[in-house]
């Protein structure tokens, strides 16, 4: 662990790297049900499943593989790692108490055809690494579904290890 407190390299904070990438977090996102975005537990921040809303609207609707291009599922997917960032850097106040990125968890409204699943969530890993370090990485897990609500094409979780 860097004497800054995160693994980002050498005196490198998380917010200095979004700044050097140009990369703004968005508004957390609010909830559409009866539950919270993000539940602390021990040193690990769970986030909900997240959506890829952009200033309150879905970036896509519809189905990977019918209504979606490959590149389309991994701008989604990119949306939604930003919005779960942005909701973890809310609950803590700081995106700089975010130790690593441990999972990600990714659904995907496809096609029965579609296959490209593990393309699509590199849109979501691909900028995760970027900020937080390809070498701290995390694990993933992908799966396609028939649908998913409000017609969105991705939901995505994430676990954080976190400063407390």
């Amino acid at each position: 662990m860097q004497a800054n407190g995160n693994r980002n390299g050498p005196g490198k904070k998380h917010s200095e790297r979004l700044e050097a990438l140009g990369i703004q977090l968005p508004t957390p996102p609010i909830p559409l049900g009866n539950y919270v975005e993000t539940s602390l537990v021990g040193t690990l921040l769970f986030t909900s499943g997240i959506l890829p809303f952009v200033n309150g609207k879905l970036l896509f609707t519809g189905r990977l593989g019918a209504d979606l291009t490959l590149e389309q599922g991994q701008e989604a997917a990119r949306y939604a790692a930003l919005n779960a960032l942005a909701a973890a850097s809310h609950f803590l106040g700081d995106v700089d108490r975010i130790q690593k990125v441990v999972r990600v968890g990714i659904a995907l409204a496809t096609t029965e055809s579609f296959t490209q699943h593990a393309g699509v969530a590199d849109g979501a890993s691909d900028l995760l690494a970027q900020i937080f370090g390809k070498e701290q990485g995390h694990t993933r897990l992908v799966s396609g579904v028939y649908s998913l609500p409000v017609r969105t094409p991705v939901v995505l979780d994430a676990v954080f290890e976190v400063v407390v």
